[in-house]
């Protein structure tokens, strides 16, 4: 009897398996999205300054038509922080969903040495291994600058990128694909020999393949592009006697008005700006393409701000009107140029002013999938989807940030500053002040203790961590 009873209920479960796998290929594909978690694109950009787009500055003169578009159709979020204002730790923080002094990677990189070496502990958890734990796990792609390890155990597709198109270094030459004297551009683990092609180019290429072939099989995705535009030219990439300049396309140069000759570093710098606008373009108009525009959360950031170390011919990026730039504390550093996109959640043409930052993205990723986060250690990041889709208010009661001898806290409109330990601490009231002009510290000690302590208490909670 229970062996006949068995036999029918096999059969029974067969029958029911054919008939759905029958019933999900004749439903239409928007249908199965609308049943789905949202797919995610996060576009991160090396070194750009908050005020060189015009969707944050009325009188940037760099050309950026697609992040524009972007901001029209989501919301321009003028009060989001990096949790550090350099390219390796920042996009450490902002994969793990935890500071720097959680995660242990509170330095650049350096060197070949350093760049292929183990980097991120393999202890952290990232992103993508948090979307692989979800009820429906996502593909996920990485293409483009990823300078947190490349060792073995440290590469993408070693930490829960199934695919990973990009270079290990904190910068690569734009067409040789070199760092120092390492080639340094990838397919996985494999050496990619592109040489010519324009990085920029190559990495949209490479996230659209990605999201036209997983959206035609009907399952979530999760792409991470962090195009290495518009970082700096780095002059130990070059060949003996090759000029160090920024790169673009001749076209880029061309549609902007400019000679591929042109001698004047900003404005080279404009035509590297408007050569990566025109690749998210290409990358969000391949999400129309797909049919996954409605259903696909996108977030748009800057690594950190520009940088202002007066270094003739580099530092062109603006961050106006704030103060300072990439490696320090202040606004300039920590406050980039960010973007979100979720049609039908997040209002058209909004400008959220709540303050938030980069660690919060895993949090947000891990919503969007239904994915449990662990127990086992602390995240920084806090669920920004309310204040980014119902106006409510910032989920953290302060932002830290340490980084090198600089250290600075923000709390409600308030933060201070100091650029090394022992000295005073600034105060500002960045609503009133958001260039950090006016020292408030001797006109409001008491504000100033109060987020003084407020330091100490996460500098003593996290002695206690570790």
């Amino acid at each position: 009897m229970a062996k006949n009873f068995n036999a029918r209920s096999a059969i029974r479960r067969k029958t029911l398996t054919v008939l759905l796998i029958l019933l999900y290929r004749v439903i239409s594909p928007t249908e199965t999205c609308a049943a789905q978690p949202p797919n995610i694109l996060l576009i991160t950009c090396d070194n750009l300054g908050y005020g060189d787009l015009p969707c944050f500055n009325s009188e940037a003169t760099i050309r950026a038509p697609n992040l524009d578009r972007l901001a029209s159709q989501g919301a321009r979020l003028t009060s989001f922080y990096t949790a550090s204002p350099t390219c390796t730790v920042s996009r450490a923080c902002l994969l793990t969903g935890r500071i720097a002094q959680r995660h242990g990677l509170d330095y650049q990189l350096p060197g070949v040495k350093g760049n292929y070496g183990v980097g991120l502990s393999h202890h952290e958890l990232l992103i993508p291994q948090i979307l692989k734990s979800a009820p429906v796990p996502y593909a996920t792609g990485c293409f483009g600058k990823w300078n947190i390890g490349f060792a073995k155990g440290s590469r993408p597709t070693e930490r829960g990128f199934d695919e990973f198109i990009g270079h290990a270094s904190g910068n690569m030459d734009y067409y040789r694909h070199n760092y120092r004297e390492r080639h340094d551009l990838y397919h996985g683990v494999n050496e990619l020999r592109r040489e010519g092609e324009y990085a920029t180019d190559i990495f949209a290429a490479a996230a659209i393949d990605f999201i036209n072939r997983h959206s035609n099989e009907h399952h979530p995705w999760f792409c991470y592009v962090p195009f290495n535009a518009p970082h700096f030219p780095t002059a130990g990439n070059k060949r003996a006697g090759e000029p160090n300049i920024w790169q673009a396309p001749a076209w880029a140069f061309k549609e902007t008005g400019l000679s591929s000759d042109e001698t004047d570093p900003r404005k080279r710098y404009e035509a590297v700006v408007f050569a990566l606008d025109r690749a998210i373009g290409r990358v969000l108009d391949s999400l129309d393409a797909a049919g996954q525009t409605d259903n696909t959360f996108v977030f748009f950031m800057s690594d950190n701000g520009a940088f202002r170390l007066s270094r003739r011919g580099l530092d062109v990026g603006i961050n106006d009107p704030l103060r300072s730039g990439g490696v320090t504390c202040w606004e300039g550093g920590l406050r980039v140029a960010a973007l979100a996109r979720w049609p039908g959640k997040i209002k058209s043409g909004s400008v959220i002013n709540e303050p938030f930052w980069s660690p919060d993205l895993l949090t947000a990723c891990a919503e969007l999938a239904g994915a449990t986060l662990p127990d086992d250690r602390v995240f920084d990041g806090r669920n920004p989807l309310p204040l980014l889709t119902a106006n409510a208010e910032s989920p953290h009661k302060s932002l830290f940030f340490v980084y090198r001898t600089h250290a600075a806290l923000r709390k409600g409109d308030w933060k201070i500053v100091r650029e090394r330990p022992g000295e005073a601490w600034q105060l500002f009231n960045l609503k009133n002040d958001l260039s950090e002009s006016m020292d408030l510290a001797a006109l409001n000690p008491d504000r100033r203790a109060e987020l003084v302590a407020e330091f100490a208490t996460w500098q003593k909670v996290l002695r206690q961590e570790k």
